[in-house]
């Protein structure tokens, strides 16, 4: 599976721009879903992950009330809506996926930058 993210770029703080990954097979319904993020000089952290059935949601604390995690997979893409964002989610945003039988993600996005200015 190769994923591609995109809807990154400059944002004004408080700012709501939509990430969207897109995966390259129809496996895609078949594993679950991740965004993990790395701010500069910082270790990657989870941001959001949503099951192949689109039940089960969480977040990161940090994010939890501001990004919502959806998925289409009949588009075979996840996508992360990002609202009231501030200065500190300035990072690189990595899309992953793994098998659900798992918890090591396999597939990893090439990642797109997010910049929030004050």
């Amino acid at each position: 599976v190769q994923l591609q993210a995109s809807g990154g770029g400059l944002v004004q703080a408080g700012g709501s721009p939509r990430l969207s990954c897109a995966a390259s097979e129809d496996t895609f319904s078949t594993v679950s879903m991740a965004w993990f993020r790395q701010a500069p000089g910082k270790e990657r952290e989870f941001v959001s992950f949503i099951n192949l059935s689109k039940g089960r949601t969480y977040y990161a604390g940090s994010v939890k009330g501001r990004f919502t995690i959806s998925r289409d997979n009949a588009k075979n893409t996840v996508y992360l809506q990002m609202n009231s964002l501030k200065p500190e989610d300035t990072a690189v945003y990595y899309c992953a996926a793994r098998s659900p039988d798992t918890t090591d993600y396999r597939y990893w996005g090439r990642g797109t930058q997010v910049t929030v200015s004050s």
